[in-house]
């Protein structure tokens, strides 16, 4: 068993997360994740309302007595969000693990400390982790720019951005972007991370809530299987390769293009509606990293998990013994 300080301080049993995934983090993954020993986070933006959140949570507290958290991105929106009503019913249902993502964490920081509640910030950069750090949070989870959904503008990949961000900091550093696998979680740790964040590769389980043709896709999808849209529009997100999401970035590169010109193509609804729950894989957007070249297979959470340890510990205990002799 690897035990680091994210396990510690965090009391699961692996240096794994599950990261908040709008659309896939329902209770059926995420109580599969927590029960295989791993982090999971629900998506709180995922239901429609406060309540149907609390629900959501009590959903998955009847499936595991393992410890889960939930994500409640913040950005800004057409529809206004509550989401003190959403913090409040994440206070309490009695969840004791939050990751924030998207604006500051500020305005949310005094209810969540106040109630116990450790809060795990999602950054893209050094800068943004150090500011997050000095609002208050436990500990960072740094994005590098494999991964899925917005890797920032500064395009710094994991094996630089890790390493800059546990220097920088002295709360723990969670790895994301890119990661699939126990070689990629032992990497993250030699580079100071004391966990990974992985969310493509859960994409790809059993349990996860979407058509079995997504899942199947990213079996088959090469680590060259993604696209960068809406950089014109500083808003740069990592997409999987279909015809939509090429159709995307080449009317986005058009003198003069605005988001309005591509908003019916990247509708959110659309890629949730046609791709996630239809299997319609060329009928809309959706997200995936470049981790889809290191995934061969659709598993249950449970193997997944166990493989990704058992592979880490033996690089550990054998390969990296042997090189050091």
């Amino acid at each position: 068993m690897l035990k680091t300080e994210f396990t510690e301080a965090f009391g699961v049993r692996h240096p794994v997360l599950c990261g908040g995934m709008t659309g896939l983090g329902t209770a059926p993954l995420i109580s599969a994740v927590a029960n295989a020993g791993a982090l999971g986070f629900l998506t709180a933006l995922t239901q429609p309302s406060p309540e149907a959140l609390a629900e959501e949570i009590r959903r998955t507290q009847e499936l595991t007595d393992q410890p889960f958290g939930v994500n409640l991105t913040i950005l800004p929106t057409i529809q206004p969000v509550p989401y003190d009503e959403y913090r409040a019913a994440i206070i309490e249902s009695g969840v004791k693990i939050v990751e924030t993502a998207g604006s500051s964490p500020a305005p949310h920081m005094s209810d969540f400390t106040a109630a116990g509640v450790k809060v795990i910030h999602k950054a893209t950069s050094v800068r943004h982790a150090i500011s997050a750090a000095e609002k208050g949070v436990d500990a960072i989870s740094i994005d590098g720019f494999e991964c899925a959904g917005h890797p920032g503008e500064d395009d710094v990949p994991g094996l630089v951005l890790i390493p800059a961000a546990v220097r920088a900091l002295d709360i723990p550093v969670i790895a994301s972007g890119g990661i699939a696998t126990g070689a990629g979680l032992v990497a993250a740790l030699a580079l100071g991370a004391c966990a990974a964040n992985m969310g493509t590769r859960f994409i790809a389980t059993a349990e996860a809530p979407i058509h079995e043709n997504v899942k199947q896709q990213i079996v088959a999808n090469s680590e060259l299987d993604t696209v960068i849209v809406f950089r014109q529009f500083h808003n740069s997100a990592r997409v999987a390769r279909n015809s939509i999401s090429e159709q995307i970035a080449e009317i986005s590169r058009r003198p003069g293009a605005t988001f309005a010109d591509v908003a019916t193509l990247a509708s959110g609804a659309r890629g949730r509606d046609r791709v996630l729950q239809n299997g319609d894989m060329e009928d809309g957007m959706w997200w995936a990293s470049q981790a889809q070249g290191l995934i061969h297979d659709v598993d249950t959470v449970q193997n997944v998990v166990d493989r990704i340890i058992a592979d880490a510990e033996e690089i550990i205990t054998q390969r990296l013994r042997n090189m050091a002799r």
